[in-house]
């Protein structure tokens, strides 16, 4: 009997990867509430917890130690993650606005993106000066900042910190604390804040005394009472001037922003309440108080009725009612009212292992055990997301109160296939402007018929190819690009020029408009790719299954004479990778939870790199075999360019490009299911005893997607061939074996 099967009924999209939004997201993930699927939209695939980040600055914590893998709680919780900045959302379709992605529908939205320092009234800051958010940034300009002093102790630096309060001083405190431990003998960091009677206005006084004696002996030039004008270059760009409305004007190497946080422009844009500093005004149940579809949470909210200072105890706080809000709302339940508290606890770290603590009008001197204290609460907040459990859950449970109590049974054949009226949405929109029809192109989507109709030219061969394979992502727009980036790859290998292409796609059961979306986000990102490539969509087949999946049936023309083959290396040639190999070993390590976000990132960004211009190269550098590095992994695609050469090859060994983090998981034994099958060629690798044992051994046979191209090219073209790849993009391009005349494979 046919297993009732749960469709996904509702979309909940979260803008963000806030504090609230990583606590409701883990909650999500163990309540699970079936029929809804959830989208997090952020701009990074790592989020910075704050009570860390300035002890990261200080040197007490590593990066990974101080922020949280939002990849791996995606993962966890089984929600699509769009990294992808947000530039507006439109109530009125319930779409969120992206900057290099298409809309993204929603049934359910809630937003937590934080705040920024205002910069935009003070000339010369925007492009001058260091905002403290985005923390990435920050981090960025940080890291090079004390690589410069690491290396050059004697260079003469001034730091010059805008804002005065809690974040400006703790900025400058860590600073000082991790930039002591290389003996400076030139460094000078400024503080400027318009208060000119203490320091934090928001806590006691006694706070800003206690701060205010630690920044100066530790010889930090405070400006109180300073308001900058503007932040001007002085004849280079190493070197700017601060310029502040009394006429004070300090020369600085770095300025760090950190002024009195800011709503983002397009907010304003969008049409919802916000209060007069342009925060989204939500009610007590934190949503909106004009769009009950939206909620919002973090520094960029204001509760009407408990107004707060925009500080992360506070954000964090608002992650569980969030949750319970939020499901609430998608089950058609009556909302909680959340009242935050007035008072609250602050750890101050003071850069050098101690910590003041205040609450109300208590305030406690810096003190080791103060730190300590902060520094157990905040790893234990961070434990929450390093350690995630092992949890059943099933997205395709049956029984959810989201559906009507008919149970969801899906038909087999024709009677799974997507609707016409859903394929005729998604086509018009994407048709509108990104689908392209060449001239040869009889009959395509713009004139659908029962088949697709192509002029072939005279004395063209046509070369074809097939590929499909399920999502190893959770962002069909990503996954749909690098489905075609694979698919065309076997067209490029051969050094032909794709065409046309037929389209195949598996769309998970749920409601007209859940698949609409899918469909779209899928397409556009495989139109996108595929025009890219000058290449026609020009018909497919759409179905509804458990799980996504895309490919392509893909032609491409060239002259017989020319094709690139598996058979054509010669003896003194030597062998070109274009790509590092490990995407097998990183996704199913990523499957388990134990990847970082940043490897993934990587191997994205490897994956979205099309073969056609180092194709183009090869054919350009006279190459006379060529192989695309996928399933069978590089040993088993060059194994194949070995038997059908009849000729044998030498590869360096340690010369083979590798993905970041791929060593690490082969180390903790994680495979591949292909891998085990891939292995069987290590019977034709004559030495291959000699480096069973070495760590990256496993990497030869690992299978990829959308890997790289591995060329045969004479040496004397060999450089140049490398350079020139290098020039297109190709990064990671080595030179990593030799053909020789005993057939084989030889490692050294």
């Amino acid at each position: 009997m046919q297993q009732n099967i749960q469709p996904l009924v509702k979309d909940l999209v979260l803008v963000g990867g806030g504090h609230s939004h990583v606590i409701a997201l883990k909650m999500f993930a163990m309540n699970a509430l079936p029929g809804v699927r959830i989208t997090l939209i952020t701009d990074f695939s790592d989020t910075p917890y704050s009570g860390m980040l300035p002890g990261h600055i200080a040197a007490f914590y590593t990066h990974d130690e101080c922020h949280i893998d939002l990849r791996k709680l995606a993962n966890f919780a089984q929600a699509q993650l769009y990294i992808d900045s947000v530039i507006g959302i439109d109530l009125q379709k319930n779409q969120v606005i992206c900057a290099n992605r298409p809309h993204v529908s929603f049934d359910l939205l809630s937003i937590d993106i934080g705040s920024t320092p205002a910069t935009i009234s003070v000339p010369g800051a925007t492009e001058y000066a260091i905002p403290a958010k985005p923390v990435g940034k920050l981090l960025e300009n940080w890291y090079e900042l004390v690589e410069e002093i690491q290396h050059n102790p004697q260079k003469s630096v001034n730091i010059g910190i805008v804002g005065s309060g809690a974040g400006g001083v703790e900025l400058a405190l860590s600073m000082w604390g991790n930039l002591k431990r290389y003996h400076p003998t030139n460094l000078q960091i400024h503080l400027f804040g318009r208060d000119n009677r203490n320091l934090l206005s928001n806590h006691h006084d006694s706070v800003g005394s206690w701060l205010r004696r630690l920044l100066i002996q530790r010889d930090v030039k405070l400006h109180l009472g300073e308001t900058v004008c503007q932040v001007a270059p002085l004849g280079n760009i190493e070197i700017f001037n601060v310029i502040c409305e009394s006429g004070l004007e300090v020369k600085c190497n770095y300025v760090f922003w950190v002024t009195q946080a800011s709503a983002p422009q397009w907010l304003a844009a969008t049409g919802i309440i916000t209060d007069e500093r342009g925060f989204i005004l939500v009610n007590d149940n934190l949503q909106s108080v004009s769009h009950p579809q939206v909620f919002a949470a973090g520094d960029i909210a204001t509760m009407k009725n408990h107004p707060r200072p925009k500080a992360g105890v506070f954000a964090v706080r608002q992650g569980k009612p969030l949750f319970e809000n939020l499901r609430r709302s998608l089950l058609g339940k009556n909302l909680k009212h959340y009242q935050p508290q007035k008072d609250y606890l602050s750890l101050i770290g003071t850069g050098d292992g101690m910590a003041i603590a205040t609450r109300g009008w208590l305030t406690l001197p810096p003190h080791k055990l103060l730190w300590l204290w902060k520094d157990y609460i905040d790893r234990q907040f961070m434990k929450r997301f390093s350690n995630l459990p092992e949890i059943a859950k099933n997205s395709l449970t049956p029984n959810s109160s989201l559906l009507t109590p008919n149970s969801y049974l899906p038909c087999s054949g024709c009677g799974s296939k997507v609707g016409g009226n859903v394929l005729e949405r998604v086509l018009q929109q994407i048709q509108e402007s990104q689908i392209q029809e060449q001239e040869d192109i009889i009959i395509g989507l713009r004139d659908a018929d029962d088949a697709a109709v192509v002029k072939v030219p005279t004395g063209k061969v046509m070369v074809q190819t097939i590929d499909y394979f399920t999502s190893l992502i959770n962002d069909s727009y990503i996954f749909g690009q690098i489905a075609v980036n694979h698919c065309l790859s076997d067209i490029f290998a051969m050094g032909a020029i794709p065409q046309t292409a037929l389209a195949l796609a598996t769309i998970p059961y749920g409601t007209s408009s859940t698949i609409e979306e899918t469909l779209f986000q899928l397409l556009s990102g495989a139109v996108k790719q595929l025009n890219q490539a000058g290449v026609s969509l020009i018909g497919g087949h759409t179905i509804q299954g458990n799980q996504l999946a895309f490919g392509l049936s893909c032609n491409g023309l060239a002259e017989e004479n020319q094709l690139l083959r598996k058979s054509g290396m010669e003896e003194e040639q030597v062998l070109i990778l274009t790509k590092a190999v490990g995407t097998g070993t990183l996704f199913a390590a990523q499957m388990r939870r134990e990847v970082k976000g940043v490897w993934i990132d990587k191997a994205i960004k490897s994956m979205l790199l099309s073969n056609q211009a180092a194709s183009g190269c090869f054919l350009e550098y006279g190459a006379t075999a060529c192989t695309d590095i996928t399933g069978f992994g590089l040993i088993g695609h060059l194994l194949e360019m070995v038997k059908a050469s009849q000729i044998g090859v030498t590869l360096k060994f340690d010369d083979i490009p590798i993905l970041d983090g791929a060593k690490e998981t082969v180390e903790k034994g994680i495979f591949s299911s292909l891998y085990p099958e891939n292995l069987k060629a290590a019977s034709y690798i004559t030495n291959s005893q000699e480096f069973t044992s070495h760590r990256n051994y496993p990497l030869l046979f690992d299978p990829q997607t959308s890997g790289g191209l591995l060329a045969a090219v004479s040496r004397e073209q060999a450089d140049g061939c490398l350079r020139k790849l290098k020039e297109l993009g190709y990064e990671q391009a080595r030179i990593i074996g030799k053909v020789v005349g005993e057939e084989g494979i030889r490692l050294v």
